[in-house]
C-alpha cells in the first residue's frame, strides 16, 4: 500500500507509507499549526465568553428596577392561589349537590363542575411546574 505522488518533472514515484502514518503526521502538522497559531496571539486579546450565571440565566430588569423573573414568579404564585381557592369553592359547590340529591340521583351540573375541578388541577398542575 502505498501513495503515488508527481514530482515536479512529471515522474510518478510511490512513497510506502501506511495510513497509520499518514493519518499521525497530519494530525501532527495541525497541532503545529494551532500551536504556532496560539503564539502568536498575544494573551491580552484573547476574547473569553461570559461565563454564565446558572442561578439567573437571563434575569432581565423591569423598568422599575425589579427582576422580571421575580415579577412572573409572583404573577404565578397568585394566580395559582386564586386558582386553588375556585377549586375549593367548586369543589364544596359539588358536595353540597350530591348531599341534597340523595344515594341514586347524579345531576347533570354535578358532572360538569366535576370537568371544572378537572380544568381547575391542571391549571395549578402546570403553574407549580413552571
Amino acid at each position: 500500500m502505498g501513495l503515488f505522488f508527481t514530482g515536479p518533472r512529471g515522474h510518478e514515484f510511490i512513497c510506502a507509507c501506511s495510513r497509520r502514518a499518514v493519518l499521525l503526521s497530519s494530525i501532527a502538522s495541525l497541532l503545529c499549526c494551532a500551536q504556532g497559531q496560539d503564539d502568536q496571539e498575544p494573551p491580552g486579546n484573547r476574547h473569553l465568553p461570559p461565563i454564565p450565571n446558572p442561578s439567573n440565566p437571563e434575569d432581565r430588569k423591569l423598568p422599575n428596577g425589579k427582576s422580571q423573573n421575580d415579577a412572573i414568579a409572583k404573577q404565578n404564585h397568585e394566580q395559582a392561589l386564586k386558582d386553588t381557592n375556585d377549586l375549593i369553592a367548586v369543589a364544596e359547590h359539588l358536595r353540597d349537590e350530591l348531599q341534597k340529591a340523595g344515594n341514586y340521583v347524579v345531576p347533570v351540573s354535578s358532572v360538569k363542575k366535576t370537568e371544572e375541578i378537572e380544568k381547575l388541577a391542571r391549571r395549578i398542575r402546570g403553574r407549580l411546574k413552571d
